[in-house]
């Protein structure tokens, strides 16, 4: 396998840029079915035109979609075949059955409530503490107001 060069790296950094974004992938998601105004790509988005011109705009500029005028309007389509297949491929990965996307490099995955508060086996970190009554060795909360006034 050979090593991918700095210009190509940066081309493909490009694409995953542009397409990391939820409103410009809902765009993706409609114009794989076909081409579309500004207007009617709103309207199904339920966005603004504003803005769908503004995702079309990044997304121009990276070749993933292609503008065609006819007369005053302009269709929209994806770019090529290439555009729906990296489309598709990645939305078959995350449908995958027992497939979880994993938490960003840093972020903390939520813990099931009930789980011990011992140091992860991944990490090494403590948990979340528990509630008084429930740690080993903590007073136990009594019912009746029997607390401080």
């Amino acid at each position: 396998m050979t090593t991918i060069d700095q210009t190509a790296l940066d081309g493909l950094t490009e694409i995953f840029r542009v397409l990391g974004d939820p409103t410009r992938l809902r765009i993706l998601d409609v114009l794989s079915r076909g081409e579309l105004c500004v207007g009617d790509l709103a309207s199904q988005l339920r966005v603004t035109e504003s803005a769908v011109s503004h995702q079309l705009r990044l997304l121009r500029s990276a070749r993933i979609v292609r503008p065609r005028r006819d007369g005053r309007m302009i269709f929209y389509s994806l770019d090529d075949t290439h555009v729906l297949t990296l489309f598709e491929q990645g939305l078959r990965h995350v449908q995958e059955t027992g497939h979880a996307p994993r938490p960003a490099t840093g972020a903390a995955a939520p813990k099931p409530t009930g789980e011990d508060s011992g140091p992860s086996k991944s990490t090494g970190r403590p948990g979340a503490p528990k509630p008084a009554g429930e740690r080993p060795g903590a007073p136990k909360a009594t019912s009746g107001g029997g607390g401080h006034r």
